[in-house]
Formats: C-alpha cells, structure tokens, sequence
C-alpha cells in the first residue's frame, strides 16, 4: 500500500462514525490542554514570585528574630515572632559590618487606616530612610521621611498606590492629606510607585512610617521585626551574611551558633526556596492533568478493538486478496495516530487558549514554555503508537477464513 492509500484508507474509517470518533478524541484534547495550561501557569507563578522576591531588594541579607533550624527539622521556631532584636543590634551591624552598603531596622504590623470618610485594613512598616534603597522603593509623589524625621518622632506617612486609592480618589495626588491610625493621625508626605502584585503582602497596598513612631505607638515595644541590609555588590551577600551573624552572636553573648535566637537568610536563599516549592507545584498539576491523557488513550484504545471487531470481515477480504499483515498493521496504527495527533493540536491550542484568557483576567501572567508544546506533542503521538499498537496487531493476526466468516 503507498501512502496516499493508507491516508484514504484512514480518512474513510475515522469519518464513518465521526460522533465516536470526536468522543475519542475528546479524551485526548482535554489532557493535552491541562497539561499544557497547568505548565503554564505554574510558569507563570514562578516568574511571578521570582521577579516580586527580586523586586523587594538588591542583594538583600534579612535577619529575623527566633531560632535558625533545629537539627532534623525545617522549621524556624518562633522565627520573626520573637522578641530577640533591638536597636542596639541595628546599630552594631551598622557599624561592623564593612560589606554592607545599607542598613534599615523594620518592624510590621496590620492596622484599620480611617481617612476622608474611608477606611481600609493595610500592612504598615515602620523603618528608616535607608529601606528605600535597599528595598528600591521609587516615590512617585512627593518624599520619603528623613533621619531626622525619625528622631524626631515625626508622624508623617509614605503611602502605597493601592492604599491611595482606596483611601482617596484613584490615582491623585494624596501628599499634604491626613490619616488616622491607631487614633493617631499621620500627615501623608510621599506615594510610592507601582511594583504591581496583590494580596496581603502587595508592596503597594502597604504604609511607611518612622521606626521610632511605629515603636512608641503602635507596637509598644522597642524590638525590631527585621534588619535588612543591602550588600555593596552581589559577590558580598555571604560574606555580610556572616559578618552580621557573628556581630550579632557576641552581642547576644551566644557561643554556640546552633542555640541562635536569630536567623538570617538571603536573597539567593529565598529565590531557591521559592522555585524548589513552585516547580513542585508545578509538575505536581502537570501530573495530576497528565492522568487525562492516560484516560484518553485507553479510550483509543477501545474505540480502536472495537474498530477492529466492525471491520472484521473487512480485513479477511482485504487479507484474501493479497493485502499483508504489515499493511493491515500499519493502516490501524495510523488511524489511531491520526486520532491522537488531531486531538494533540487542538488541545495544544485550547491549552494555549486557556493561558491567554487567564492572563486577561489580570490575576496572573500564564507562560507557555515552548518545550511543553513540543512535549505535549511527543506525548499526543506516543500514545497513539502505544495505545494503538495492540488493536493493529489484532488486526493483522486475524486469520483471512476466519474473518470472512464472522458476521
């Protein structure tokens, strides 16, 4: 048989039952689109994470209050929740570390945000000027408070975007208007730029206040939630690193580093730890929409023996007049690739489909890899060998007599 008549052959025998045959390919096209929707979104939230983690600061060292990791375990015990970090720490890292190009205190809080008849509930960060650069904080309107500001105690607040918006008109110029928090008002000095991002910790849905305001007024106590420091250049971070954990370990009059009331981790540390839980999340969704496709190819591989068991007497004459047993072998085996390569790229498209509309809909930017089509195509045709090997080698086994003789 030449190709042009296997392709015939094949075309006639799809299209004589074209509702059972949809029906086939359905199982294919909706494993082929989960899969390939499922990547790209577990893409689309890797990149999404990476780029908000390389947005929060320039080779960025973080110390936290609590316990490192205890041995066997991967839990920080009570890790940003203690009380362990102060001032004086800030001050000596400042001063010690020689790496270290800046250095800001932070300590964070939730609180209700009443203003112009409107309120809001929104994360507030207390620090000192030196967040800007260390976190690249662009402002937008006006400034951001100054040191003296700072010691002086001065109740002023920087303003995220989307806490402008819902706290006034969207997008004016709010600097000079007053808020009230805690029952204390804070005069609106500055709008920081959009970085983009929602949810709880969106870097524009939150307020900037002095450190010592936030201290004496808010939190109550004189402790810090964080020290950030931003090294002078990205082969510095590990070095700053140890040079603020053994700063931090006399002053804590602590010799075994294992019994650290502190821990410290880097930017480098949070990316890894960001892909490792992403890209497991992502492959477990591929696996999960993967199971599909198995579904869609036993199905082809039923509609394919009961293909076979329709044409039995079909394939005894066509045996009869001399047709081979490759021949036979060969034309069912194309059906049943025809089938898994038909629903292959339309599933492709659907998949890639579902990734656009979900981009649309604002909440995530969905990538598609190129690899995932490419695999997702490999995948479409081996089932269709795989799955389509046994009815075409039942096919071609039949004996010609028997064949002819089946009603």
């Amino acid at each position: 048989m030449t190709i042009n008549d296997i392709l015939k052959e094949t075309s006639s025998g799809l299209l004589s039952n074209k509702v059972r045959t949809g029906l086939t390919m359905l199982g294919i096209v909706i494993g082929i689109a989960s899969v390939i929707a499922m990547l790209a979104v577990g893409n689309g939230a890797t990149n999404s994470i990476q780029t908000r983690i390389e947005s929060i600061g320039a080779n960025l060292v973080v110390i936290s209050p609590g316990a490192p990791r205890t041995t066997g375990s991967n839990v920080r015990a009570s890790r940003g929740s203690a009380n362990t970090l102060t001032m004086a720490d800030v001050n000596a890292i400042s001063n010690g570390v020689t790496s270290a190009k800046y250095v800001a205190p932070s300590v964070s809080t939730q609180k209700q945000i009443v203003a112009a008849g409107t309120n809001t509930n929104t994360s507030i960060v207390g620090t000192t000027p030196s967040y800007v650069d260390i976190k690249n904080i662009v402002i937008d309107f006006g400034t951001f408070f100054s040191d003296e500001q700072v010691n002086q105690m001065a109740k002023v607040a920087v303003i995220g975007p989307t806490t402008r918006d819902d706290l006034f008109a969207t997008g004016t110029d709010a600097v000079g208007q007053t808020i009230r928090i805690s029952g204390n008002e804070f005069i609106v000095i500055g709008i920081t730029q959009s970085k983009g991002g929602s949810g709880p910790s969106s870097a524009d849905d939150i307020i900037y206040i002095p450190i010592t305001v936030a201290q004496q007024f808010l939190i109550g106590n004189k402790y810090v939630s964080a020290i950030n420091i931003s090294a002078q250049t990205a082969d510095l971070v590990t070095d700053v690193q140890n040079q603020a954990t053994d700063i931090l370990l006399a002053n804590h009059n602590i010799t075994d580093p294992t019994k650290a009331d502190f821990s410290t981790m880097n930017q480098s540390d949070m990316l890894a730890t960001a892909s490792s839980i992403t890209s497991t999340m992502t492959y477990l969704l591929a696996a999960i929409a993967g199971i599909s496709l198995l579904v869609g190819g036993i199905g082809i591989m039923n509609m394919m023996l009961t293909t076979v068991t329709e044409r039995t007497r079909e394939i005894g004459l066509r045996k009869a007049v001399g047709a081979k047993k490759f021949d036979i072998q060969i034309q069912f085996l194309v059906e049943s690739m025809m089938l898994t390569i038909i629903g292959g790229i339309i599933g492709i498209l659907l998949g890639i489909g579902i990734a656009w509309a979900i981009t649309l809909t604002g909440l995530l930017i969905a990538i598609i890899s190129p690899m995932s089509v490419i695999l997702s195509f490999g995948v479409s045709a081996f089932i269709g060998i795989v799955f389509g090997y046994y009815p075409a080698a039942r096919a071609s086994n039949l004996n010609p007599i028997d064949a002819l003789r089946y009603e």
